[in-house]
């Protein structure tokens, strides 16, 4: 867990959502969701290191705020592009390629240990914890999620891309328990065939 004093997440989760944002809604509406979190100093100078948690989160629900309507959707597409960012600059090739030719579980738990040596990179003061009740399914939660919006879509679509593209295309994803909503954690279940 990071203690508050440290509690920081990677810069995609401010970067990937500019670039959806640019392309997808009005620039008046933009400028408004990044005055709004109190950070309009990063569309002039994108954060290239590790930022304070409780900018993201308020980036996130201005734009809820801001564009209620596809807002969650926006959230969902940066959550992908973030992904697509990782696979592209930070999981090595070699380790693709390996995890694609392990069977899924096996891929899984490799990619869970990695996903938990990096967690503070989403999940900044909360707890991230995996867990594998049995089966071909396994449970992420992200306990006091200080990023968590309803339904955690940027969450979601960064696990959902990760695990389809190096685990199974035959995903399942279910977002059940959310902080947003009042519980302890955000819980993620996946399950693949």
């Amino acid at each position: 867990m990071t203690t508050p004093a440290m509690a920081k997440v990677g810069p995609n989760a401010v970067l990937q959502l500019t670039d959806v944002l640019r392309e997808r809604i009005s620039a008046s509406t933009m400028i408004a969701a990044f005055t709004a979190a109190g950070i309009a100093r990063y569309l002039d100078r994108p954060p290239q290191c590790m930022i304070d948690e409780t900018e993201v989160a308020a980036l996130h629900h201005a734009l809820l705020r801001a564009a209620p309507g596809t807002g969650p959707n926006l959230c969902a597409e940066a959550g992908t592009r973030t992904a697509d960012y990782l696979l592209a600059n930070r999981i090595p090739a070699f380790a693709q390629v390996l995890l694609r030719l392990l069977p899924p579980g096996l891929a899984a738990r490799l990619l869970v240990r990695a996903i938990a040596r990096n967690a503070w990179t989403f999940a900044g003061s909360g707890m991230f914890s995996a867990s594998f009740p049995g089966g071909r399914k396994l449970v992420l939660e992200i306990a006091h999620n200080p990023l968590a919006l309803p339904g955690c879509p940027w969450h979601c679509a960064v696990f959902n891309r990760l695990f389809t593209v190096l685990v199974s295309r035959h995903l399942r994803m279910t977002h059940r328990d959310c902080c947003a909503a009042g519980a302890d954690s955000c819980r993620f279940e996946i399950g693949w065939v």
